[in-house]
């Protein structure tokens, strides 16, 4: 099958979750046989010079991008509100990025063009005008859902309204264009049912986020030392920030007070101002980590505070799958089917979220048990082969019906 993969960012490094989804997946789908070009736009923020590309990342047939400048400009957002586009996504729509896109459908007869994500549903007429390609998009989130969340829990008047506006734009669109895809593929169950609960929907299949666990080095020697709590996350995504700013202020000093000898390390790729200046006792904020495996192996406990966003916490799959425990809310833990003090720690509350730190340290060593049991749960369940397989299915059954 040959896969054309389209993507609103270059998908390395692999420091966030999305670029880890694209990326495994495409790995995946290139070891059982299929020929899988890239398209990506190379935008302002997450800029990748590809001579830095390392020679192990050879799994696609070609690599095409488009530099894309993106960033929220004050006077387009202004008038934006005077139009009935949504400004989540108009920012994504570049004239370069679809002549690019024209000369690949001309140039290659693919069977499936795969969108990654939402943003990239603009240039659907012209898939359709220059292709007879299968469309499949793969919502990464609700991405309507993921906005609507981050409002709601805006307590600024004027931020709130201006957040609610725009999200109801983003939810029309994200509604609209369910009708335009040949296949919908969701992260998880709950997502599709989200998307089917709006309007009619075409096929669709549910294909969770994989990873190659063969990549994943478990280090249990963390669990013989003094407990230590870690945060990991692309920390110039919303919910993430809003997350860990609900958890330093409504969690930490709680949790400070109660175990003072504890220290919270926090890590992630554009991190803010506001965090690298912290001041809290026993916090630690390491900014853009090299490794983010060598940084979560040196630490027991995992903490994902997520008040807001949908899909899948690509960060837990990662954590799990290097032994360690994840206190997460239900939230966080969506398209993740993990047990409660089984594989993972559940808490939505302050005082859920102590309560749980103070299961992991009456575990003690013994912690370790639950860290291997993650491990073994992401083995089985989120292979990112054994993913790819079941959607090629999907697609295979798919152009057997259009036929």
């Amino acid at each position: 099958m040959r896969i054309l993969q389209v993507c609103k960012k270059f998908p390395f490094p692999l420091k966030d979750g999305e670029a880890i989804a694209v990326n495994s997946l495409s790995k995946a789908l290139s070891s059982l046989g299929c020929e899988v070009t890239l398209l990506a736009m190379n935008t302002r923020k997450h800029y990748f010079n590809l001579r830095q590309l390392p020679s192990e990342f050879n799994h696609y047939a070609d690599i095409h991008t488009v530099e894309v400048d993106n960033r929220i400009k004050p006077r387009d957002a202004f008038l934006n509100l005077f139009s009935k586009e949504s400004y989540h996504i108009s920012r994504f729509v570049s004239t370069a990025f679809q002549e690019q896109l024209i000369r690949l459908l001309r140039k290659g007869n693919y069977d499936i063009v795969q969108l990654e994500t939402l943003y990239l549903a603009p240039y659907i007429p012209v898939i359709r005008q220059h292709s007879d390609a299968m469309i499949a998009m793969r919502a990464h989130n609700v991405e309507s859902e993921i906005w609507s969340r981050i409002a709601e829990n805006s307590a600024w008047g004027p931020k709130k309204w201006y957040l609610t506006h725009l999200t109801q734009k983003l939810r029309d669109y994200e509604i609209a264009q369910l009708s335009h895809y040949d296949m919908l593929v969701a992260i998880s169950a709950r997502d599709l049912d989200t998307f089917k609960a709006c309007t009619t929907v075409q096929a669709s299949t549910v294909a969770p986020v994989g990873i190659d666990t063969e990549d994943y080095r478990p280090d249990y020697s963390s669990y013989s030392r003094p407990l230590t709590m870690a945060f990991i996350g692309s920390l110039d995504w919303m919910p993430n920030q809003e997350g860990l700013k609900w958890f330093l202020n409504q969690v930490w000093p709680k949790l400070h007070k109660r175990f003072p000898k504890l220290v919270f390390h926090i890590a992630g790729r554009n991190t803010p101002d506001w965090i690298m200046h912290l001041n809290l006792r026993n916090v630690t904020v390491h900014g853009e980590v090299h490794d983010a495996s060598e940084f979560i192996n040196q630490h027991s406990v995992m903490v994902v505070p997520l008040l807001s966003g949908s899909g899948m916490r690509v960060k837990i799959l990662e954590g799990m799958a290097l032994g360690k425990v994840a206190i997460t809310t239900r939230l966080g833990l969506e398209g993740i089917d993990a047990r409660h003090k089984s594989e993972v720690i559940l808490a939505d509350t302050a005082e859920e979220f102590i309560k749980g730190i103070e299961f992991c340290y009456q575990k003690g060593a013994k912690l370790e048990k639950m860290g291997r049991r993650a491990q073994e749960f992401v083995q089985q369940h989120y292979d990112s082969v054994a993913i790819a397989q079941k959607l090629l299915k999907a697609y295979a059954a798919m152009s057997v019906e259009a036929v």
